[in-house]
């Protein structure tokens, strides 16, 4: 039987393309997201590569592709803990 801990945890999990891999990550650590209880390990984080694709439809204006023609981009999937709603909420929005 597990103890229940005082605040919540969230597993946040994005797809981000290569370049944009390190300043998403510092954007996320930087609101406390990746640090585990008691803080003896921060900036904690599990990452898997992988392909993304995707069809830009009309009207969409994408910053990658051409609208009519399947996209495929090098990404890589990040898997971060959140520790307390609070934290979990500034994550996304760190995304944003």
């Amino acid at each position: 039987m597990s103890t229940p801990t005082p605040h919540p945890r969230y597993k946040l999990i994005f797809t981000v393309p290569h370049p944009s891999l390190s300043a998403c990550k510092d954007a996320i650590f930087s609101v406390g997201a990746g640090t585990y209880p008691g803080g003896k390990y921060s900036r904690v984080c599990f990452e898997i590569p992988g392909v993304g694709q995707f069809l830009p439809g009309d009207g969409a204006v994408p910053n990658i592709g051409t609208v009519g023609t399947v996209e495929k981009v090098e990404e890589m999937r990040v898997e971060i803990l959140c520790v307390g709603h609070d934290v979990m909420l500034n994550a996304v929005d760190a995304l944003k």
